[in-house]
């Protein structure tokens, strides 16, 4: 496939996944994966952070957070306490463990983007942010897709 050829959606895939594969070569150094990282992240590490938070904050379905987090549990990472503000809900606290599988985490994430940041001008990037931005505007807002379209007819 040409330059020409390449599509949008095929070069943001790509890029997603070479990172993914970065980022889970460096969370293998702690027998780890990206998801529990990027979870590790996503909680707050003085408060803690309610699970039902969690799923939306990082964009992942009910069933594999659920996975994530019996793994961290199991792992040592974290703990789950009760919500004193909601006697239903539970909250997710980081372990001192956790908190420095965090640390670990937040520096892989720091230096990556800093070397974008030294081999890339600010215009660019700021560029890229926003072509991004209307990218998502598009598909938050069904503006890609008329909602009179139908899909293939039998």
């Amino acid at each position: 496939m040409s330059k020409k050829e390449i599509t949008i959606d095929h070069a943001l895939r790509a890029t997603w996944q070479a990172i993914t594969k970065m980022y889970n070569e460096q969370a293998a150094q702690l027998d780890s994966t990206m998801a529990t990282g990027f979870a590790l992240l996503s909680i707050d590490p003085e408060e803690g952070t309610p699970s039902t938070a969690l799923g939306p904050r990082m964009g992942m379905e009910a069933t594999s957070l659920s996975r994530t987090l019996k793994s961290m549990e199991e792992r040592g990472l974290i703990e789950r306490k009760p919500n004193p503000a909601d006697g239903r809900g539970v909250l997710i606290f980081l372990t001192e463990f956790g908190k420095e599988n965090r640390d670990f985490s937040k520096d892989r994430v720091l230096k990556f983007n800093e070397a974008i940041r030294q081999n890339i001008e600010a215009e660019k990037i700021d560029h890229f942010f926003e072509v991004i931005n209307v990218i998502n505007d598009l598909i938050q807002n069904k503006k890609v897709y008329k909602t009179t379209e139908t899909t293939l007819k039998k």
